[in-house]
């Protein structure tokens, strides 16, 4: 079991503060408004542990930054084609999915991981407003 430093309680608490799915310079920013000599380095070493231990959960979407997630229930993801935002989709996990990719090779499936692309709101709005104008 990993050991919950004052670093690590303050991580968590700041990311489970947002829906926003932050990067590890986005979390550093916010963590130094509570613990000013925090180290960028120290950042990431803490949430890729972290991670590792399954307290949080490590994005790796799309060919961007890594981000973190507070929710470590099995959900999805959506990122904004436009501005790179992330959400959680609230829809159940498709386990026959495991199920089907098990029975078609011959490697033990450990997990699936699926992204959602698409335009959010606020990308869409701004797509509209230009092509008006």
């Amino acid at each position: 079991m990993m050991r919950i430093t004052t670093q690590r309680q303050i991580l968590l608490e700041e990311l489970a503060k947002v829906k926003t799915h932050p990067t590890a310079s986005d979390l550093y920013e916010m963590v130094r408004k509570r613990l000013p000599r925090i180290g960028l380095g120290t950042v990431y070493r803490n949430l890729e542990l972290m991670a590792e231990n399954g307290m949080i959960l490590k994005l790796e979407v799309g060919g961007t930054q890594k981000r973190f997630d507070a929710a470590t229930h099995a959900h999805y993801h959506i990122r904004c084609s436009g501005c790179g935002k992330v959400d959680d989709i609230d829809t159940p996990v498709v386990n026959d999915l495991v199920k089907s990719a098990s029975e078609n090779t011959s490697y033990q499936i450990l997990g699936h991981h699926v992204e959602f692309t698409g335009l959010c709101p606020e990308c869409q709005q701004a797509g509209q407003s230009s092509s008006i104008q």
